[in-house]
């Protein structure tokens, strides 16, 4: 296991393909039921894991392998074949098969005790200018004129035609929504929200609500953020939004929280699924690694019954400023366990940020305040999809401004890009009810306004290229397709004639990615890891479900006052002020 956390593994057993850390709280549907008569051990760390099985396993057959293997089952998710499960017993991946079975939690474990690693550190520097302590007249004030990142994706003309459809869902797969910002209560669902964390819904408020990161609210805000005249407003504030907390209080989103997210979504009818994080603990997964061919299975399979069951995924790109197509080397994998303990490794073809990287995702680079590709944002051809404003410390010093709990602050990180295409993608779901994920997929690309590659990507000064864009002006490595477009998502005549075009193009769902323009596509699954629903596991078909680019025309921004988060947005990690 030379991916592993090396003694932490040994401690807990060379039987454990796993990496991970954090206790176990108490489990929503845990299954209480153990076979100690095979001589478990009960002594050890209570650990969590994702356990993929065959294509027909019923729930019954499923949760009696756990049971003999020593573990119980926290839930079974039978359309898909993967199951959540706990165990004590340090054999328990063996038992079960090593092949099936994953804990994210395990490396951070010597000696039976948790080693703390601290919360999860990938930040882009927030822009921290003209914040002010709040005050009543703060909190009423517009600051839509503030929002130079509406303006580029042209969703403040959108809205004079259309504000999106309150049939529409899109859930908000982060760290929780404020219910209580004056911008997003009217827009959250909560009987559709929930928290995954333990790799199970549980549908009570406190396990949706945000607690130490302001992360999910600010995405939240930039998707559907009321346009009423006081705060700021949405790329579609006419959509509803649902929380589903994935993230932990360190920051962590663990494989089988991701899993449970998706499957949440697919379960709720949510048309837009944004997923602004990686699945730890490996900044990229490998599928064919010992262990993490489990995650890259079971978010595959997952990705794949959601897009089947009308969820269209969108996802950060990330913001380690990588080619995604051949990112090198990674030495801050796992990500859970003290940095002198992280593994260098050479990644190959099969490594992909997940769940960026599954087929079928929209994978959404970030632009910065002048439009050109932000220092920190990964690219690739093949790899990104569309392009959307995530701010850049390096362009104008300027970040993309939304709600946080107990106002409003600015942040930067592909994790601010990635909203504002799934508010694009849900005005266009709006206006074409009837569209699969991939004629949504389709439109999005085919109305993105395209941009070419610079001609000189020098951010910091240094006379150096910071970065090399490969591609055409309408397909590169950079932006993608290009730049969303909120306007051409509502405008009648534009969105008719694309409809009838991804009609003909789309006229049924595909198991892999469409695209508009010959490229290469995101690295495939290996052999028989992609998964396809059977009525026979206990799936329910009912379920709802290069030329020098020019230099692009930026309103300018007025700086002004700004109500400041009720904590820090630096302090949280995802995928934007990650």
């Amino acid at each position: 296991m030379p991916l592993l956390r090396r003694a932490r593994a040994a401690a807990i057993g060379t039987a454990l393909l796993a990496t991970g850390a954090l206790a176990i709280p108490q489990l929503a549907h845990a299954d209480a039921v153990r076979d100690v008569s095979a001589g478990c051990v009960q002594g050890g760390p209570v650990l969590r894991y994702l356990v993929v099985f065959p294509d027909g396993t019923t729930s019954a057959d499923a949760a009696s392998r756990i049971a003999a293997a020593c573990g119980g089952t926290t839930i079974y998710y039978a359309q898909i074949a993967v199951a959540v499960a706990t165990s004590a017993d340090p054999d328990f991946g063996q038992r079960i098969g090593p092949d099936r079975a994953y804990s994210a939690e395990a490396v951070a474990y010597a000696n039976d005790r948790r080693v703390d690693a601290g919360p999860k550190t990938d930040e882009v520097p927030a822009d921290r200018d003209g914040l002010t302590t709040g005050s009543s007249a703060d909190s009423t004030r517009d600051l839509a004129g503030q929002q130079w990142d509406m303006a580029m994706v042209k969703a403040n003309r959108a809205h004079r035609i259309d504000e999106g459809s309150h049939r529409v869902l899109v859930g908000v797969l982060d760290s929780g929504i404020d219910p209580d910002h004056p911008n997003l209560t009217g827009e959250l669902d909560r009987s559709a929200s929930a928290g995954c964390v333990t790799g199970a819904p549980d549908t009570s408020e406190s396990a949706w609500v945000p607690t130490t990161s302001s992360h999910g609210t600010h995405v939240a805000g930039t998707i559907a953020a009321a346009d009423d005249g006081s705060g700021t407003a949405g790329v579609a504030p006419g959509v509803r939004v649902a929380s589903v907390k994935v993230v932990d209080d360190d920051g962590y989103i663990y494989p089988e929280a991701a899993v449970c997210g998706i499957m949440w979504a697919a379960r709720e009818g949510m048309a837009i699924a944004n997923n602004s994080y990686f699945v730890d603990p490996w900044v990229f997964t490998c599928a064919d690694a010992p262990g993490q061919h489990v995650i890259y299975q079971a978010l595959d399979r997952a990705v794949t019954y959601a897009t089947r069951h009308g969820v269209l995924s969108i996802a950060a790109a990330g913001n380690a400023g990588v080619d995604l197509t051949d990112p090198g080397q990674d030495s801050r994998s796992p990500d859970n366990v003290d940095s002198d303990d992280q593994v260098q490794r050479q990644l190959g073809p099969d490594c992909a940020q997940l769940p960026a990287g599954i087929p079928g995702v929209v994978t959404v680079s970030a632009v910065g305040a002048d439009g050109v590709k932000a220092s920190y944002s990964s690219y690739g051809l093949g790899a990104i999809d569309v392009t959307a404003p995530g701010g850049d410390p390096l362009q104008r010093g300027q970040c993309v401004l939304s709600t946080v709990p107990g106002g409003y602050a600015r942040s930067c990180g592909t994790s601010m890009a990635a909203p504002h295409a799934a508010g694009v993608a849900a005005l266009l779901a709006s206006t074409h009810p009837d569209a699969t994920p991939a004629q949504l997929r389709s439109m999005l690309d085919d109305e993105a306004d395209p941009i070419a590659c610079p001609g000189d990507y020098d951010l910091n000064g240094t006379g150096a290229q910071d970065a090399y864009c490969t591609g055409d002006s309408t397909y590169n490595s950079f932006y993608g397709h290009g730049m969303v477009d909120a306007l051409a998502a509502v405008a009648p005549a534009a969105t008719a004639t694309t409809a009838n075009q991804a009609q003909q193009s789309h006229p049924a769902e595909p198991a892999q990615r469409a695209t508009t323009t010959p490229h290469a596509t995101k690295p495939a699954a290996p052999p028989g890891a992609t998964y396809m629903p059977s009525q026979s596991a206990g799936a329910d078909p009912a379920t709802p479900t290069s030329t020098p680019a020019p230099t692009p025309v930026v309103p300018t921004v007025p700086a002004a006052p700004v109500t400041p988060a009720g904590g820090p947005v630096g302090g949280f990690a995802l995928l934007g002020n990650w």
